[in-house]
């Protein structure tokens, strides 16, 4: 019999292509205004704002360690339900689900559309310091999407901001496929979640580099 990722990497493959394909036709056909600080909404001004005294830690003083507690069971189940993933891809590259992705296989980044490319900017270069973070490794897909979904409520019950999620390359996965890292786009865009996030990107390489995501969430 053949192993479950080997039945849902090649129809997760097909549709991401689709999905490329899809924002490739989309940028073609819409010219984007140029956005202004004037313009800029709310939400964004207050992610500044409240990001503003918030001192990032020198590059050779940052270090990523494994989060405690991976044996505790999670308080949200997360199903494990391959049509229904599959279901939420085919509504990214029908563009019915509220966020602009990109994906390549080392880089990604993701935000809810009319996002001020300013902050992305900020966001990709590493220059919002995260508040708090958590570590996916040795979690099955359905532990982890728990622990993703849990750590983002949490964070912004907080009234945190800017956090971060390493999710590894899946060097130690059957066949080196980052299963995690395909995975964290959709389980960003749907359920609680996708109401508290505004952006992601890849970390820079202080952070955990293609290994981790930079994750941008709205105020409380």
């Amino acid at each position: 019999m053949a192993k479950e990722e080997d039945l849902f990497n090649p129809a997760f493959k097909d549709l991401d292509r689709k999905l490329r394909r899809f924002q490739k036709a989309e940028r073609e056909s819409e010219s984007e205004p140029p956005q202004t600080d004037e313009g800029k909404p709310d939400e964004e001004q207050s992610f500044l704002e409240a990001m503003s005294d918030v001192t990032p830690l020198p590059e050779n003083k940052r270090k990523i360690v494994p989060t405690p507690g991976n044996h505790i069971r999670p308080a949200h189940p997360a199903p494990d339900d391959e049509q229904e993933a599959l279901n939420h891809l085919s509504d990214l590259v029908k563009g019915s689900i509220e966020l602009d992705i990109t994906l390549t296989d080392e880089y990604m980044e993701g935000s809810v559309k009319g996002f001020s490319r300013k902050l992305m900017k900020k966001l990709k270069k590493g220059e919002f310091p995260f508040q708090d973070y958590t570590d996916l490794h040795g979690l099955t897909k359905q532990a982890a999407e728990a622990r993703v979904r849990d750590f983002l409520l949490q964070s912004h019950k907080l009234g945190l901001r800017c956090v971060l999620i390493v999710h590894g390359r899946g060097l130690n996965s059957p066949d080196s496929f980052p299963v995690l890292k395909e995975r964290l786009p959709l389980w960003l865009g749907r359920g609680p979640v996708k109401k508290i996030v505004l952006a992601f990107a890849t970390a820079r390489p202080y952070d955990g580099g293609a290994g981790a995501v930079y994750v941008l969430l709205r105020k409380r």
